[in-house]
């Protein structure tokens, strides 16, 4: 009767475990070049360099696979965690978030669909840009395209963390967020 009461404490634990994957670049790397289309933001309607024109500014990266209809793998609880992190960044000084949409040749659907994410969530400190190329993302960033959310945490042209995500929720927003507070608070 003991190994049936321990069988049924797994399967009730089990499903609850959250296998998160390894995404996006070593803390202490310097922050790669980002090139992708901006679409809402202070770069709109053309290709930039997010990561230079960020420099040394607090900024929080997001890379955001979605389906090829541009809508996002991670659905509301992914836009949930963009608006928490996006007001908890407007509470920062000079902090700025930068969300890229990844998908195998859903570039032109993403660049029509952004725009509609932003007016439902009222983004105030986030730009919403597309890549066009593979899941993977830009060269060197080192995103797992098994992950459906890799947020990167920058300060002073380096990466102070990475958090991959297989799936999210608004609740997960804190850590990244308390990560980036520790980073602009040191001297």
């Amino acid at each position: 009767m003991k190994t049936f009461g321990v069988l049924a404490a797994l399967v009730l634990v089990v499903p609850g475990v959250r296998a998160d994957v390894e995404s996006g670049p070593k803390a202490g790397e310097k922050v790669p070049a980002l090139k992708a289309f901006g679409v809402v933001g202070p770069v709109e309607g053309k290709e930039a360099d997010f990561a230079a024109d960020r420099k040394d500014a607090p900024t929080i990266y997001l890379f955001v696979k979605a389906e090829d209809g541009g809508l996002p793998v991670g659905g509301r609880p992914l836009g949930r965690f963009m608006k928490v992190l996006d007001t908890e960044a407007g509470k920062l000084d000079g902090v700025a978030v930068v969300a890229v949409w990844l998908g195998d040749k859903a570039f032109d659907k993403h660049k029509e669909y952004l725009p509609k994410i932003a007016t439902s969530l009222k983004f105030e400190k986030t730009s919403l840009a597309a890549f066009d190329g593979d899941r993977s993302g830009p060269n060197n960033w080192g995103v797992n395209a098994d992950a459906h959310l890799t947020a990167v945490v920058a300060h002073k042209g380096k990466v102070v963390k990475s958090f991959a995500y297989e799936s999210v929720n608004e609740t997960d927003a804190k850590a990244v967020v308390e990560e980036l507070k520790k980073a602009t608070e040191k001297k």
